[in-house]
């Protein structure tokens, strides 16, 4: 994307399949800012292994615990790059106790580097004993020359990597029985006549256990240490052979997918991307839509080579492939061959079922566990340049909210605004660029919109008569009514008539001196905001014969009015349920912030090494919360938002804020 070159991060996934010393490798790029964490969650939950990479200067950053995290709750193994190891500050020692301290993990270190920062130049492979050294002028880290490390070259090295190797294989051998039998049977003497291959499978088993992770180091930008990186992926992450998924059975070889992903190409269409765990695909396939029970059909099949694609006849199970013609299929879809082979598949299932006693119904248990979308944490208004630009903006967010499920875009019923709800201020920022860049329509955003209520606080009595005529006809109404506040909180005004009040003039006027009421009810005198919680009865009515129904309303919707004006008035403003969850070292500075949003804390919960705050704040107050909390949490902190209800504010916040809107009290 043309704001990924700009901003040099990667905002949206990006898939490229390619062969190594024949493997053939699916690999996703995933953005590491928590705004695009969607990005993260649906590719994990397609792939069987994942390379964490580390700037070696900073080590264990607040969004890679995030993204760790993740990792954990998909059962990923996981292989650590330390990159950026030709960068000034650039530490392994200090990137690897960053790894075991706050990631809670072993670390295997099957590499050593051969200087740091600008000294720069190789790495020791610690299982094989041989040093990889890139040439110095090379910029594409092509050409690199491997050598076994002699006593009489490198005396120093050799030291370091056998001590590092006879590490390693103790700590391998406390994490692997078989190892351990090995090791202590066969080379309990001399750890350096272990063959590398004995060595290699058992961190392969370890890896698969998850009970440690793999680290190598070497610099990407000019591809120093990417070969063996590569040679590692291969060695110790799963094949999609050696993921044993449940339902693989079920299936008996006939095609289930995961769509994953969703792009909007301009001649294409939508294009989507799929995981498949079984079967085959073909373009021009026809293929069945669990969760939307649809039958659509494939036109065109691509493999992802980044920004390029390229067309082939058939894609199998374990690979990542792009569909074209699907209109239908969305993020987190599970994809079958058609109907019948799906119920094939769920009497399949409902076999096992019965012997585990597992009740569910034939078409859930076939559904793939989809995507799991979080909720919206920061919230702006956008508008259009015109009017007759509506369609085309709320297509283009209609596009972008089916590419990107954690965008969600909702209509203000009270200000009849167009809100973004998204994952941060980066987040939205991205999105209007887009709109701008892809769609050609120039967006404004906005700070949302508080849709602040009013109520009454005594109940008055007022009267008022209206008296037109218009061109040779007499308008006469006259009206008494009292206008209190209730006791149950009601959104719409309750209508009450007094028994004086004669129900042969109702039966003709009523609806009118309803919508007269109503409309007075849509604008407070304070704000012009909706009044609530107001009861209004109705004493007497008075309407000369030929008075229309217009003049009811009118003289109706006056009264009251004048008798809100009278009444001593109260601002309500909504209320947001509020949820943080944030380490103990960070606890304190975000009570206080809180303190100072107006917050009301109920309950301070403790979730492992974390604590979750749990309090109301008022939504005013709470406009890019998000920035605040991450710059205070050093981005680990997470939070939660839902509308809880509306409250009456203290006297000073009334003020306050009747003085910003109008200027005076």
């Amino acid at each position: 994307m043309a704001q990924e070159r700009e901003r040099g991060i990667t905002i949206q996934s990006a898939a490229v399949t390619f062969d190594w010393k024949g493997y053939r490798v699916n690999l996703i790029d995933t953005p590491g800012h928590v705004d695009f964490t969607l990005e993260v969650e649906r590719c994990l939950r397609v792939l069987d292994g994942a390379v964490a990479v580390f700037d070696a200067s900073a080590g264990v950053e607040a969004q890679t615990l995030t993204v760790w995290r993740q990792a954990d709750k998909h059962k990923i193994p996981r292989i650590c790059f330390l990159n950026k190891m030709d960068k000034t500050g650039a530490s392994f020692n200090y990137a690897v106790e960053s790894i075991r301290e706050k990631l809670k993990a072993k670390p295997l270190l099957l590499q050593l580097p051969i200087g740091e920062g600008k000294t720069f130049k190789g790495v020791v492979d610690v299982v094989s004993k041989e040093k990889l050294l890139w040439e110095v002028n090379s910029d594409d880290g092509k050409d690199f020359e491997r050598k076994p490390l002699l006593d009489v070259s490198d005396p120093e090295l050799l030291k370091e990597t056998i001590e590092a190797r006879s590490a390693l294989i103790e700590q391998v051998a406390d994490l692997d029985d078989e190892f351990a039998d090995l090791v202590l049977g066969e080379f309990s003497e001399n750890f350096d006549l272990l063959p590398a291959e004995k060595l290699q499978t058992a961190i392969h088993r370890v890896t698969l256990a998850q009970t440690a992770v793999p680290v190598l180091c070497g610099s990407a930008l000019k591809n120093k240490g990417v070969q063996p990186l590569l040679d590692a992926i291969t060695m110790y992450l799963p094949s999609p052979e050696e993921h044993k998924y449940e339902f693989l059975p079920w299936y008996k070889g006939d095609l289930c997918a995961l769509a994953f992903k969703v792009l909007h190409d301009r001649q294409r269409g939508p294009l989507v991307f799929m995981r498949i765990y079984s079967g085959t695909l073909k373009p021009q396939l026809t293929i069945h839509n669990i969760n939307g029970n649809c039958t659509e059909r494939i036109s065109r099949l691509l493999l992802p080579f980044a920004d390029q694609h390229v067309e082939i006849p058939s894609l199998t199970a374990g690979n990542i492939a792009l569909t074209v013609g699907l209109k239908h299929t969305a993020t987190g879809d599970t994809i079958v061959l058609s109907k019948s082979s799906a119920l094939a598949a769920a009497r399949r299932a409902g076999r096992e079922g019965e012997k585990k006693h597992r009740q569910n119904s034939e078409t859930e248990r076939l559904l793939l566990a989809g995507v799991e979308i979080p909720e919206p944490v920061f919230f702006c208004t956008i508008e259009p340049p015109s009017v007759a630009k509506q369609p085309d903006l709320d297509h283009a967010l209609k596009c972008l909210q089916r590419e990107d499920p954690s965008l969600k875009v909702r209509l203000d019923p009270d200000s009849g605004q167009t809100i973004l709800c998204g994952m941060g201020e980066l987040h939205i920022e991205i999105i209007h660029d887009r709109i701008k860049r892809e769609y050609g329509l120039e967006t404004y955003l906005g700070p949302l919109q508080v849709a602040y209520r009013e109520t009454i606080l005594n109940s008055v009595r007022t009267t008022d008569t209206l008296d037109r005529t218009l061109g040779d006809k007499r308008h006469l109404v006259s009206v008494e009514l009292e206008v209190r506040p209730t006791e149950a909180p009601s959104v719409v005004p309750v209508i009450e008539y007094a028994p004086g009040v004669s129900e042969d003039l109702l039966k003709v006027s009523q609806e009118a001196v309803e919508n007269g009421i109503h409309s007075a009810c849509l604008q407070g005198p304070l704000l012009g905001s909706p009044v609530q919680d107001v009861a209004i009865t109705l004493h007497s009515l008075m309407i000369y014969p030929g008075t229309s129904t217009t003049m009811v309303s009118a003289c109706l919707s006056r009264c009251v009015q004048k008798a809100l004006k009278k009444a001593d008035r109260q601002v309500l403003e909504p209320l947001m349920n509020l949820e943080v969850t944030v380490t103990r070292d960070h606890l304190s500075p975000v009570l206080a912030d809180l303190a100072q949003r107006r917050g009301n804390i109920q309950e301070i919960q403790t979730r492992q090494d974390n604590r979750v705050v749990i309090g109301f704040v008022p939504l005013a107050e709470i406009m890019g919360y998000s920035t605040v909390l991450r710059t205070l949490t050093s981005g680990s902190a997470t939070f939660a938002l839902e509308l809880s209800s509306y409250q009456a504010m203290s006297p000073q916040d009334q003020s306050t804020l009747l003085i910003q809107r109008r200027g005076s009290t």
